[in-house]
């Protein structure tokens, strides 16, 4: 690869030097037999310009060439005109250096090879060349006095106006040509440009001829026209048109075409200064031009990576909600099992007292978990701050003792003593989200677990009383390893850990505290830590909490109670439909099960069911498949109201039970406050369409 880019870039210097070099041979013949003026000097002269960008583009050896080139045709031609051999030699001398003066100002001031792509560009090009034109013509001039009677100042001022203009013109008009960057945005059918070019070089011709035509403002508008249609290119080729046509027709006989009053000045120093003027103008068009259309490209360039990286963005939120709602489907399935049957335990009444206990242990932990589930699976919300708090009448000392003991077994795994401590002259209620405070203590509770190999762990609730609120103030005490104060500001950012080496004892995923903050502060409150290294540490938590009135508490369904209706139930999880068929049927409810979609279709069709449960991922037919169907029943079974009953949790999952046909939905691990009550509003809802 690398030996082919050598051989590419030494093709293309090969092709650059080919090309200067007839371009420089041609201008040195149309210079000298076209623009040669009274003084012996040309009037226009680009082989300066031609020879300095050689010199900026070209590696040394290419450079070497071109410069031989240059002043082996500059003497040759300059004799043929008839110049004797000491003024050929002098002009080729101060000409090629003054080209390589050029070069090396130019490279001093702009950097390596200079680019005209602004007007600040442009003005340094020729800032830098004018002091060496000018320097050339005084140095010109002196050595030609000596063999010329004519002044000094018309020698000086001819030589300026000859090399100068050529600089001016030739060499930021090369510089643009060979720009890759001027010939985007402006792509242009060559019939076009030829088109446009032709009509400015007869116009030119027509303005500038001794018998045309006395309107030279007429090229003007052409010239422009080709810096709008092709840019900074077509400005720098037709300045240079206009220059080739109208100094030859003014140089030769010396007269203003005809109508034109020019008055007593030279003509061919007006068509010098007329070509000096529309090049520039016609540039500065055409680099603005340029500009714009830089700028466009950026902008489009800027809008398809930012349509790319928006693309790219959408793909990984679908993934990553893809990979949440799988993980939410997988957690919720084992857990709708381990709270169902919890539940199913607590409504019997010959457990012992023990057995109560630890099942309604289980069932805590286990709603416990649900919560972190929830708030850690349900992307949309948690990332977004939506986050709501459902406050209720709550014993802050209750939810402290059952919290701490379902972290007790643990701690006596470890050897240690886990002590609770509660200071409530109130002894009352208090309006808490009990599950968000749950959560957060769970989680001081299970770090001080983690963190402590040996001593014990004080749980202490103290409340302040007040006027119409209290003051709670929680705290989890430890004699683990503790966190040093530089630390210590980690300790509650996402994805921050004190550890966070290779070599750590105690892993995670540093969210734990993260979240803990999020909803303490949702809560209104605040969340600290007081810590020695070695001696333990202590995290606490101070809410402020309205004292609540006590709620009438509602009688637990009871077996006898029964409730009449006919539900078919729709799993294809054997524990899933156990639980349901137990639950349901515990309170009067005739249920009827379905291991699949194709199931349920065909025994709602063929049955007379007042509500269908419907789960979502089944073989053979899926529900929501299988809900579709069901609609499309033309009995009155495709009226039957059918609840999704699955873990799938997330919002968009939801919106697509509902789009399917369903009425309602029931979030797995199932809660049996839950089922009961949407059950019985459906079962209502349709007695009463009945």
């Amino acid at each position: 690869m690398g030996l082919k880019l050598t051989h590419l870039e030494q093709r293309r210097q090969n092709t650059l030097l080919l090309t200067l070099a007839v371009t420089i041979v041609a201008s040195l013949i149309f210079s000298e037999f076209l623009t040669r003026a009274q003084l012996g000097l040309a009037s226009f002269w680009p082989a300066n310009g031609l020879l300095a960008v050689g010199l900026m583009a070209l590696k040394p050896p290419q450079r070497i060439a071109l410069t031989t080139v240059a002043i082996v045709f500059h003497l040759l031609i300059g004799l043929l005109v008839g110049d004797p051999v000491a003024k050929a030699l002098l002009v080729t001398s101060v000409d090629t250096l003054e080209a390589y003066a050029v070069w090396g100002v130019t490279r001093r001031l702009m950097g390596g090879m200079p680019r005209v792509r602004t007007m600040r560009q442009l003005a340094l090009l020729v800032a830098g060349g004018a002091p060496v034109a000018v320097i050339a013509a005084l140095v010109g001039a002196a050595m030609m006095k000596l063999g010329s009677e004519a002044p000094y100042l018309t020698l000086a001022w001819g030589w300026f106006a000859r090399s100068g203009l050529g600089l001016a013109v030739v060499l930021p008009a090369s510089l643009v040509l060979l720009d890759a960057e001027h010939r985007r945005g402006f792509h242009r059918s060559a019939s076009e440009r030829l088109a446009l070019f032709a009509a400015i070089a007869a116009v030119t011709a027509l303005c500038f001829h001794p018998d045309g035509l006395p309107a030279p403002f007429l090229i003007m508008p052409l010239t422009m026209l080709a810096a709008f249609r092709l840019g900074a290119r077509g400005a720098a080729e037709s300045s240079l048109i206009v220059a080739c046509v109208a100094i030859p027709l003014m140089v030769p006989n010396g007269a203003a075409p005809s109508g034109v009053r020019w008055g007593d000045a030279d003509p061919t120093r007006l068509a010098q200064v007329f070509v000096a003027l529309l090049f520039g103008t016609n540039l500065a068009t055409g680099l603005a031009l340029a500009q714009q259309e830089r700028l466009k490209r950026l902008l489009v360039r800027r809008e398809q990576l930012t349509r790319a990286a928006r693309a790219r963005a959408l793909a990984a939120t679908e993934a990553k909600t893809e990979f949440l709602a799988t993980m939410s489907h997988e957690i919720r399935t084992p857990l709708n099992s381990v709270l169902g049957f919890a539940q199913l335990l607590a409504m019997r009444s010959d457990l012992p007292p023990d057995a109560r206990r630890q099942v309604n242990l289980i069932d805590s932990a286990g709603g416990a978990l649900l919560t972190v589930v929830n708030d850690i699976l349900d992307f949309s919300r948690v990332e977004a701050g939506q986050i709501e708090l459902s406050p209720q009448p709550t014993s802050a000392p209750t939810l402290l003792r059952e919290t701490a003991a379902i972290l007790a077994p643990e701690a006596r795994a470890k050897g240690l003593a886990l002590n609770v401590d509660v200071t409530d002259p109130v002894d009352g209620l208090h309006d808490l989200d009990d599950a968000r405070l749950r959560q957060v203590l769970l989680n001081l509770l299970n770090n001080a677990v983690k963190f402590t190999e040996r001593g014990e762990i004080n749980v202490r609730l103290i409340v302040e009383p007040g006027d119409a609120e209290d003051r709670l103030r929680f705290e989890v005490t430890d004699t683990g390893v503790g966190i040093p104060v530089d630390k210590q500001p980690l300790l509650f950012q996402r994805f921050s850990q004190v550890d966070s080496s290779a070599s750590r004892t105690y892993g995670g995923a540093g969210l734990g505290l993260a979240i803990s903050r999020a909803l303490v502060e949702l809560m209104g409150g605040r969340i600290g830590v007081d810590s020695v290294p070695g001696r333990g540490s202590c995290f606490w938590i101070e809410v402020i909490a309205p004292v609540a009135e006590p709620l009438e508490l509602q009688d637990r369904p009871e077996p006898a109670t029964a409730r009449a209706g006919r539900i078919l139930l729709v799993d294809d999880h054997p524990m899933n439909r156990e639980i349901g068929v137990a639950l349901l049927t515990l309170v009067g409810w005739q249920v009827d099960t379905a291991e699949n979609g194709q199931q349920a279709v065909e025994a709602a069709e063929a049955g007379q069911y007042d509500m269908i449960l419907m789960d979502i991922h089944m073989p053979v037919m899926d529900g929501l498949a299988a809900t579709r169907a069901i609609r499309a029943l033309p009995s009155a079974a495709g009226k039957v109201p059918i609840i999704a009953m699955s873990a799938d949790a997330l919002p968009q999952q939801v919106e697509r039970c509902y789009a399917a046909g369903m009425v309602d939905h029931i979030a797995k691990p199932i809660q049996r406050e839950t089922l009961y009550a949407k059950v019985e509003r459906w079962m209502a809802a349709s007695a009463l369409d009945a």
